[in-house]
């Protein structure tokens, strides 16, 4: 038997310009403009100050419900004994449709299942608006698609106000005072530095949505001034950039009161799986800072939150929000959740899925739809990301680490890129003037794009099989497949993607099949999100199909992971077993680029950065661009409140662009969906509302 061979014994070939490689300006070709297509409804543009303040009102409310059966009853103290010293104020001006009423439920559907209610920990709360409902952060970022443009910062959140020092290395943040978690228990710099401390900065955790200290700056502490301030101290001076790394997800701390118990540091009976795992999604009534507290779940059919009796939050009237007394989440399927939001037995949902789309317009173009549907800009995109790390993140085996050595190289990411019909992929998913094709980098349509820095590489299938043979990847066994140099194996490529949409399975699948006429045999590893989610961080992977966030549409936000910045950071090339980053000359380049944006405050200076930043991503190949489209929002008729040009995902997603605690529903217009009317969460690990 043959044995098969995995090193590459001619790395210095590999790792250098191949010597019949293919002059770099026959690759390139001119980017078409993605088609045209319906732009969003355009929003109205305000101030931070007209939408919300922190200020004491001289009486506050709440649903007579409450107050007859639990303040009147002795169980539950008064409302303004529950709310902070200055509550967070929404101002009416701002409200579409004005000061809400009670009442009602939003219906949502979702694809992802619950690993449990630890999110500080790293526990997927099943996505779909859960986490967003349940968490609530230092700053907020979702509503500032409608912020001026000059005045565009971060919404104070939890934090509700902070100044710099004169050397702007230090920031000074003030909680919010007297705020309480969902259980009546204090909030405070407590639970702000059990984060930081023991999640953040305790590598044995790893948060949710990709909170390291990198994402706040190496080097960057904060400690505890007192019960309510909290201090930053930056080597950068001034980086406002951190500011948006303070929202969601990656600064929204959990209660400390119930998670530190779990923690190995405070523990010692426990392992950091045990504290992973602590609360499962059964456990209920957990404490949250957020509108919703989950008080019911069953397993593969739905979630149910009500109304947190202790939310921060109050319109100009004084009446403690939300209005929404209950949020479902069924527990079903990606696509399902469209098709349930067009139907009307679902109420909202973030139209993604490209393969739905032309249904979906058919349907909410009908006089008797339910449902509203309104088209964005093509802010969602999926990327090839190849693993470019070889020093052990991941513990590759021999055949691994042949693949990443191949990843590394110039020729090989081109390659790669010239043999994926981008045109083809995007009308597998749907047709029409919906997808675009992308070559990588920032999305097309976004503040910081620039076609000129673009450099675009087309479908070329004869070129790229002609880069390969100048690798020295010839198939010397005859089965069809590419070998390795030197009588190597195969060329095989596992290619990790996520089972809970359709659209990235049918991207990975599509993917594959291109790379055959290419000699390549890629062998597709489809995960459930968790479980992917876990590959995918723990670096168990040669490529992956990756739907990219906020870092490529906002820039402001997420930007630490546009480069490898810190050892953990990039979302495909991570620090090794010894912590560092086996940076390729052209990734330091973007390193510098990127923090030079981050201590950036001049407007001009930033662009310009950009566009030094897409050329030499797009030249090098750092990922492969896949496709580009727009999504839409699907909410039912019957709701008030929702702003107008809201984008299903730019700064956040769209549950949270829409400020959902401030939706409400005419009485007129309301439904008898609610499943525990008139209770409250119980007590934490409880059975369930009261």
């Amino acid at each position: 038997m043959k044995k098969h061979k995995y090193a590459l014994g001619g790395a210095g070939l590999l790792l250098s310009v191949s010597m019949l490689a293919i002059p770099a300006q026959e690759l390139t070709g001119e980017l078409p403009d993605p088609p045209d297509f319906a732009a969003q409804s355009e929003p109205i543009f305000v101030s931070v100050g007209d939408i919300q303040e922190f200020k004491a009102l001289p009486e506050y409310h709440e649903p007579d419900w409450v107050t007859s059966k639990y303040v009147d009853a002795g169980t539950l103290p008064p409302v303004a004994e529950r709310l902070p010293k200055e509550p967070l104020v929404y101002k009416a001006g701002n409200m579409p449709d004005g000061i809400g009423v009670y009442g009602d439920t939003m219906r949502h559907v979702i694809g992802g299942r619950p690993e449990g209610w630890n999110y500080i920990g790293g526990q997927s709360q099943g996505w779909g608006g859960i986490d967003i409902g349940l968490s609530e952060c230092l700053t907020r970022t979702g509503p500032l698609f409608m912020i001026k443009a000059d005045e565009l910062e971060p919404l104070p959140n939890l934090a509700k106000s902070w100044e710099w020092s004169e050397d702007g290395h230090e920031l000074t943040m003030h909680l919010i005072e007297g705020a309480k978690w969902s259980d009546g228990d204090p909030f405070d710099a407590d639970d702000v530095m059990f984060f930081w401390e023991d999640n953040v900065n305790d590598q044995n955790v790893t948060p949710l949505n990709n909170a390291t200290p990198e994402t706040f700056g190496i080097g960057t502490t904060l400690e505890a001034l007192d019960p309510y301030t909290i201090k930053w101290t930056f080597k950068d001076v001034r980086p406002t950039q951190y500011l948006y790394a303070m929202a969601y997800g990656s600064f929204c701390p959990g209660p400390s009161h119930i998670l530190k118990p779990e923690h190995p540091k405070y523990n010692a009976d426990n392992t950091y799986e045990e504290y992973k795992n602590a609360f499962p999604p059964e456990y209920m009534n957990i404490p949250v800072m957020g509108a919703w507290v989950p008080v019911e779940y069953r397993p593969d059919d739905i979630i149910v939150m009500r109304r947190n009796p202790y939310y921060w939050k109050v319109d100009e009237n004084g009446n403690q929000l939300p209005y929404l007394n209950e949020m479902h989440y069924r527990l079903s399927t990606w696509a399902d959740r469209d098709v349930q939001a067009v139907a009307g037995s679902g109420d909202f949902s973030n139209l993604e899925q490209a393969e739905s789309y032309v249904e979906a317009l058919r349907r909410s173009a009908e006089d008797s739809a339910p449902a509203r549907l309104q088209f964005g800009a093509r802010t969602i995109g999926y990327t090839l990301e190849m693993n470019l790390s070889a020093n052990g993140w991941g513990e590759p085996d021999a055949r691994g680490q042949a693949i990443r050595e191949l990843n590394r190289n110039i020729d090989f990411r081109k390659a790669i890129s010239i043999a994926v019909d981008r045109q083809r992929l995007g009308d597998s998913l749907v047709r029409g003037p919906f997808t675009a094709i992308y070559p990588g980098g920032l999305y097309a349509g976004t503040a910081y794009y620039d076609k000129a820095s673009t450099v675009y590489y087309p479908f070329n299938l004869e070129a790229a099989n002609g880069l390969l043979d100048g690798l020295g990847l010839i198939d010397t066994d005859g089965n069809g497949i590419r070998n390795l140099p030197d009588g190597g194996a195969d060329v095989e490529i596992t290619l990790l993607a996520n089972t809970d949409y359709g659209t990235d399975t049918n991207l990975a699948e599509g993917v594959i099949a291109q790379m055959e006429p290419l000699g390549i045999r890629v062998i597709a590893n489809f995960q459930s999100g968790t479980a992917r989610d876990d590959m995918q961080q723990a670096g168990q992977f040669d490529w992956h199909v990756r739907r990219q966030g906020s870092e490529m549409v906002s820039v402001v936000q997420g930007t630490a992971q546009l480069a490898p910045t810190g050892p953990r950071t990039s979302f495909f090339h991570r620090g090794g077993t010894d912590g560092t980053v086996d940076v390729l000359p052209f990734e330091q380049e973007l390193i510098d680029i990127v923090n030079k944006f981050i201590s950036s405050s001049d407007n001009a200076e930033r662009a310009e950065l950009m566009k030094q930043y897409q050329h030499i991503y797009t030249e090098n190949v750092y990922t492969v661009g896949l496709t580009q489209y727009p999504g839409a929002l699907i909410i039912n008729k019957r709701f008030a409140n929702i702003p107008a040009g809201a984008p299903i995902f730019m700064f956040n997603w769209a549950e949270d662009n829409i400020i959902r605690e401030r939706v409400f529903v005419p009485e007129d217009k309301q439904g008898d969906f609610e499943l525990h009317p008139q209770t409250l969460p119980g007590a934490p690990g409880g059975a369930g509302p009261v």
